[in-house]
């Protein structure tokens, strides 16, 4: 890779695993291996003094020190509370998460010998402006300029859907170790297009290894016939979690394995059966199947009612189970794809299309009046000029070029408002502007009334759900999420139920701007929402500068 060739690397940034990778002189997207020639690094941290080690050393030294050791750090992004506590100081899952980050980066500096400095980072479709903002901060906080954050289903879509020619709808069906993901997308005429996401970031390979752990456990106390829990032990469930994942791996291939389990001085040995396993995991399958049905009942809504492929992403689709279930579920053609570096791949893509449009962007803002070649030159003539500047072949850039792509909103947006205020019946309920699986960018307007005369001010509550209608009753809904507030001054005089207009606007990573209007007087009052309860821009910084004084191992 030349010292010169500008890239912007695709960064997975997984719940288990984590792999980064480029686009490469001949326009392919290379997963670049770490240091111990690995090309996914295992997201587990160590904290060992100064010194912060991450991947397969940190997963293995877990047994001697799971007090130091922190994995599964991804299903704890935008968690406003949660904190790991190491040596009497708390650290946020923004802060943890950056050290995997800078793991990945040094070992492909390493490795390519340039500096890595633009990247584009993945993250699970379902994910809201708290996880979302949190996974920028990361990497801010790993020193890095984060372009954009790209839904992980539509990243393998991308990779996908660079190398089939075909038109086509297609179920990407991704099951990492931490997360699930359910996203339908069209591949029509070179535009690659989100239809419809479902899916839970608590469910994933890991909670596979759990039932695997909880077998293991009861018949260590059915051999022994001990009342022990051999779980109760950090040191014990340690090693069956590590066991458990080696276990579930070989019954891909096998039909049945043992497993040695020792707690206690006594020993055990345990054969797990692939029927066996099957049965144990049986619900978490069903939870996919439902996800699936629900996904699928969305994307019919709004007219697709004909799917033609499902695409396994993730290294949990290896497990027989999940093939056969989806064959027998949905009668779907299966294709298992790249499961472990199709993310990576399309991230990577991404932030080269990304450097495509940055540069045709400069080349049309050439002042008025002034003559070039450039604002003469056809579009092909400037397509091969980036290629130049990008150091990529003309095809590539051409098939980028051509490539567009719409992603959708993963949660709904609206506001708090009261209805029936004029009656005994009066309430407040959560009214959706935006609503979950509408494509991006997003644009809504809405004319609410003010509730008295003479009102001074408008307080616009804005909040963020799962919930796919318009109307939302509070006390029905547990899971709404307040984002903050707006307070739109109002001029004196207004009777009651005057016209107050409010605009919803989302951008592409599904970053939300909110204005409140008064049209009589034309004040307005406005507000870009992002994570509210997270790290603070002061503790962005803290963590900087603490950052600045960690080795990354």
């Amino acid at each position: 890779m030349s010292n010169q060739q500008k890239t912007i690397f695709g960064i997975d940034l997984g719940t288990t695993y984590s792999c980064i990778s480029y686009i490469d002189q001949h326009g392919n997207a290379v997963i670049v291996p770490n240091k111990e020639h690995q090309l996914t690094t295992p997201s587990v941290v160590l904290f060992e003094g100064k010194q912060r080690i991450v991947g397969e050393e940190a997963k293995n030294s877990a047994l001697l020190s799971p007090e130091a050791v922190v994995e599964m750090i991804k299903r704890h992004m935008g968690e406003a509370n949660w904190r790991f506590l190491y040596e009497g100081k708390e650290y946020a899952p923004e802060e943890i998460s950056s050290y995997i980050l800078r793991k990945l980066v040094a070992d492909a500096e390493e490795a390519l010998g340039v500096p890595v400095q633009d990247v584009v980072i993945t993250c699970p479709a379902y994910f809201g402006i708290a996880q979302r903002e949190a996974t920028v901060r990361a990497g801010e906080i790993a020193g890095l300029t984060v372009h954009e954050i790209i839904n992980e289903p539509t990243a393998a879509a991308i990779t996908y859907g660079l190398q089939s020619a075909e038109n086509q709808v297609v179920l990407v069906y991704d099951l990492g170790g931490g997360t699930f993901d359910i996203t339908i997308i069209e591949i029509k005429d070179s535009k690659i297009s989100v239809i419809a996401t479902g899916g839970d970031h608590t469910l994933g390979g890991r909670n596979w290894d759990e039932a695997i752990v909880g077998y293991l456990a009861q018949q260590w106390q059915a051999e022994t016939s001990s009342l022990e829990d051999p779980t109760d032990s950090p040191e014990t469930l340690q090693d069956l979690w590590l066991k458990a994942e080696r276990a579930k791996r070989s019954l891909t291939a096998r039909k049945s394995t043992k497993v040695v389990v020792t707690h206690g001085g006594k020993t055990v040995k345990v054969t797990l059966t692939r029927d066996k396993f099957d049965e144990l995991t049986a619900g978490l399958l069903d939870r996919t199947a439902l996800f699936t049905k629900m996904t699928m009942d969305e994307a019919r809504k709004r007219g697709y009612n004909n799917f033609d492929l499902v695409l396994l992403v993730g290294g949990s689709t290896r497990m027989p189970q999940i093939s056969a279930r989806l064959e027998r579920e949905f009668g779907l053609p299966l294709r298992i794809f790249e499961p472990d570096e199709a993310v990576a791949r399309g991230a990577a893509m991404y932030g080269q299309k990304l450097l495509f449009n940055q540069h045709l962007k400069e080349k049309q803002a050439v002042p008025a009046g002034t003559a070039t070649i450039d604002q003469a030159a056809s579009a092909k003539q400037a397509h091969l000029e980036i290629a130049r500047a990008l150091g990529l072949p003309d095809e590539a850039v051409e098939k980028l070029a051509s490539t567009e792509i719409t992603n959708v909103t993963s949660h709904s947006f609206g506001v708090i408002v009261t209805i029936d205020f004029q009656t005994s019946r009066e309430r407040e309920v959560a009214e959706n502007l935006v609503l979950v699986n509408d494509p991006l960018p997003a644009f809504r307007m809405h004319t609410y009334g003010t509730l008295e005369a003479d009102q001074e001010i408008v307080e616009l509550r804005i909040i963020e759900n799962g919930q796919e209608s318009e109307i939302v009753e509070l006390e029905e809904f547990q899971e709404l999420e307040e984002l903050g507030k707006i307070i739109l001054p109002l001029p004196p005089g207004l009777p009651a139920n005057a016209p107050i207009e409010v605009t919803f606007e989302l951008d592409r990573q599904g970053i939300l701007h909110v204005t409140g209007r008064e049209p009589k007087s034309g004040a307005t009052s406005d507000a870009t929402f992002e994570a509210r309860g997270g790290i603070t821009a002061e503790e962005v910084q803290e963590a900087k500068v603490r950052s600045s004084k960690i080795t990354i191992l």
